[in-house]
């Protein structure tokens, strides 16, 4: 006799279905695992005989043969151990053999008979709820399993022995709950930022039409300060972004307890991070930064100091909003739509351009140091600030600032504006940023004033098509700001400004 239990695998965040099928027959005493295991699973072997064995059951002086089906399709992590145990479990007679058929199950398990928290309970939840199915899942996973659906029958047990007692009948497991993890520590506030008007507006541009934004100045005149205050000022998550958000996390194993954040990415990796950790891969073809900050905030600094391999991969999710990792046995898709914003010096030594300072390479220090970054990717940047230093005098006697709250309100309504468009439209967009160039030419006709200028701009900076429609969505997300229906002459001109903010990005654009 057979025993099957179903349980998942992970191609992405999406949940494959795999049945494990455990049969116990005369022979040699042994136990085999096939169908593609990695050594995680390969391992559950010597778990799960030991766990059984806490527990009170031993196994049985007969041949083990476990199958995990479909046998083409790679199984890789521990979230297999909880599974097989109950296959096998199962097999013995210790749970009634149906018990099992309305659930996915997923977990690890430890030597002692308790279940570890495992990465992509989101995903199997929902993977599982799709099936028509309820899930089985380590007791620290519930509250993440729980955002499914509220009506899934899940059971998230603390050990084999607790999760046999109920299907006897003897113990109860109570539903988990969905949990939200509420952060206590506070955003930094735009009021903290003396000076920089201009960075500042152009912040708040950014965030109302999700642009790509880069800030260029010498060290110190605020550009970190600047984009750590950028999710302070974003929209908060809708329910679909922040399902999104939370499946990518559970994958990764970065949803701490269970719990689902409220507040949107903002990731920050190091300029020595490789291709695998800004885009994903490796050997389980995990996400990587770009992922992770999928309806978030992917912050660059000392932009340049990235290698120019790692930056120029960010081209395809910056142009498609996905990732793509292909393996020569799969290939899989991460979600990756993502802000990013970017902080670098004009050179080397950071000062190229500032009153009074001089660089003895010349000219040459700040344009090989620019040159590091490849015109493709600079070309998909909508907007570009000089962030000058402040100097002591403009700090003596400064009074606060507008406050995040107040921009963050202009920004919301903005946002509204946009959805209600896109609404109307039928078009599957979330803001400015995201619309095709075909419906960009739409939302953003400028008027006969708009229109010339864009043209003579055009002529005279040479700009290329993807710059052409950026800075029409730019200017459509001005004119929302301004709560305009119509892009006028002034909002195109400040697009346009943004675009060509300095003398050393004119020749990219």
């Amino acid at each position: 006799m057979v025993s099957r239990v179903h349980t998942v695998a992970f191609q992405g965040i999406e949940a494959v279905p795999v049945d494990v099928q455990v049969m116990i027959a005369p022979g040699k005493v042994n136990m085999s695992i096939v169908g593609l295991p990695d050594k995680a699973v390969a391992e559950s072997r010597e778990r799960v005989q030991a766990a059984l064995h806490a527990s009170g059951l031993s196994m049985p002086p007969k041949r083990v043969t476990v199958n995990l089906a479909p046998a083409d399709l790679p199984k890789e992590g521990s979230h297999y151990d909880l599974p097989i145990a109950l296959a096998m479990m199962t097999a013995l007679g210790a749970i009634p053999a149906d018990a099992l058929d309305g659930y996915v199950v997923i977990g690890e398990l430890s030597l002692d008979g308790n279940l570890a928290p495992v990465a992509g309970a989101l995903p199997a939840a929902i993977g599982a709820n799709s099936q028509s199915k309820g899930l089985i899942c380590p007791e620290s996973c519930g509250a993440e399993a729980a955002w499914a659906d509220r009506d899934m029958d899940i059971l998230a047990p603390q050990s084999l022995v607790s999760l046999a007692n109920h299907f006897r009948g003897t113990q109860v497991l109570s539903r988990p709950a969905a949990a939200i993890r509420q952060s206590e520590d506070t955003l930094p506030d735009l009021a903290d930022i003396m000076g920089q008007e201009t960075a500042k507006r152009a912040l708040e541009i950014a965030a109302a039409g999700g642009h790509n934004i880069l800030m260029a100045g010498p060290p110190g005149s605020g550009k970190s300060m600047l984009a750590t205050r950028l999710p302070g000022i974003l929209p908060p998550l809708s329910p679909r972004e922040l399902l999104e958000i939370s499946m990518i996390a559970s994958i990764a194993g970065e949803l701490n307890g269970g719990k689902l954040t409220s507040r949107r990415p903002f990731r920050a990796p190091h300029h020595s991070a490789s291709m695998a950790a800004m885009v994903g891969g490796g050997v389980r073809a995990r996400p990587g930064e770009v992922s992770l900050a999928h309806n978030g905030v992917l912050f660059l600094d000392e932009f340049p100091e990235f290698t120019p391999q790692v930056l120029d991969s960010l081209r395809q999710p910056l142009e498609a909003g996905e990732t793509t990792i292909a393996r020569a046995n799969h290939r899989i898709t991460y979600p990756s739509r993502i802000q990013l914003v970017a902080a670098m010096n004009p050179c080397r030594c950071g000062m190229a351009g500032e009153p009074g300072h001089s660089c003895r390479r010349g000219p040459r220090c700040a344009g090989d140091y620019q040159a590091r970054i490849s015109g493709p990717l600079l070309d998909r940047i909508d907007l570009r600030v000089d962030v000058p230093a402040v100097s002591a005098s403009d700090m003596i006697g400064h009074t606060k600032s507008e406050p995040s709250r107040e921009v963050a309100k202009r920004v919301l309504k903005a946002r509204e504006l946009q959805q209600l468009r896109f609404g109307e439209l039928g078009a599957d967009c979330y803001t400015n940023a995201t619309a095709p160039a075909s419906l960009a030419e739409i939302i953003a006709k400028p008027d006969a004033g708009g229109e010339a200028l864009l043209r003579d701009a055009a002529e005279n900076m040479k700009f290329s098509a993807r710059a052409y429609h950026r800075i029409l969505k730019v200017a459509r997300t001005i004119a929302d700001l301004d709560g305009s229906q119509l892009v006028g002459r002034i909002h195109l001109a400040e697009a346009i400004a943004y675009r060509t903010a300095t003398e050393r990005f004119a020749v990219a654009a």
